[in-house]
């Protein structure tokens, strides 16, 4: 791993135990300019990782709790009229941060959700007709609760493709679980957690992983399984050109993080499940069908020579 990031990795690893991979998977999400989706049950430690990911990276945070009565300007911003000088002033929302955590973004309703579009794929947010750039680095972390459950809204497809990597912790091994039985709660140990990495340093390795070189048989390699998920009639539609981008991003993102300047079919392997899953909607089938079919299509798919 990259020594700059290899004191990130270890910190977290403290804070967020036995899911090493997860971890990584939301460093190449930050290394390549995405947003994260973590979806899981409540208390699985979603909302630790994003506080922990915020702190060790020295970036300024916000949380905006997403809840059914949640407006578009409580996460923007509003003008607000001036009596002394009769002119509105813009007060800007929470959105104006480095990194934001949306907590269980589909509790709001779509009129609320949408207000994230235009931040997450422009880095800018109109409103009241002006146009105004976020901070760099800018970094969502969503977290969804299961779409079963009572008082969510599902994501729409135009949402959900603006999140780069999709993951999911899962529960604790046992031994893990012991610990936290035993009264070793983790959470406690953020405001211990030593930042890492500032935010010229993290644009750096930002610019760094996308000049990471792509050779024209990787290429062929990622066109192939771009149109297989376009030929399978299984799936509502195939990728879109911007999720075969994700996917290249997040590639090279993981070749960096593993200390290489040029993307093996390893790497695309590595970051596929998480980057295509939530793009790819199937027909009548369920989720853990749909990520067995994901699955299964990387595993079928021979790489060119």
């Amino acid at each position: 791993m990259q020594p700059q990031l290899e004191n990130v990795y270890k910190q977290l690893n403290k804070i967020i135990l036995g899911k090493s991979q997860q971890i990584k998977l939301a460093l190449v999400c930050l290394l390549a300019k995405g947003h994260l989706l973590i979806e899981d049950l409540p208390g699985m430690g979603k909302t630790t990782l994003a506080h922990a990911l915020a702190k060790v990276m020295g970036l300024d945070f916000q949380r905006i709790q997403f809840t059914s009565d949640l407006l578009p300007g409580d996460i923007l911003g509003t003008a607000v009229y001036q009596r002394s000088d009769e002119t509105f002033k813009f007060h800007r929302g929470p959105i104006f941060s480095q990194v934001i955590l949306a907590d269980e973004v589909n509790r709001a309703t779509p009129k609320s959700q949408s207000a994230l579009l235009e931040a997450m794929e422009e880095c800018q947010v109109t409103t009241e007709g002006v146009t105004r750039s976020l901070p760099e680095p800018f970094f969502v972390i969503a977290t969804q609760n299961p779409f079963h459950q009572i008082g969510t809204y599902p994501l729409p497809e135009s949402q959900l493709d603006r999140f780069l990597v999709r993951i999911s912790l899962g529960y604790p091994e046992p031994e893990i679980e012991r610990f936290l039985f035993k009264g070793q709660d983790t959470r406690g140990k953020i405001d211990k957690l030593i930042p890492a990495i500032d935010s010229p340093s993290l644009l750096a390795l930002q610019n760094k992983a996308e000049q990471v070189t792509v050779s024209e048989g990787l290429l062929d390699y990622l066109q192939i399984l771009v149109a297989k998920t376009r030929n399978n009639r299984q799936w509502a539609h195939g990728l879109s050109p911007r999720g075969g981008l994700a996917l290249l991003k997040a590639a090279k993102a993981w070749a960096f993080i593993e200390g290489r300047k040029f993307v093996l079919p390893e790497d695309l392997q590595a970051v596929w499940e998480p980057v295509v899953g939530h793009r790819l909607l199937t027909l009548n089938t369920s989720t853990a069908s749909s990520e067995s079919m994901v699955q299964q299509l990387i595993k079928n798919t021979d790489v060119p020579r």
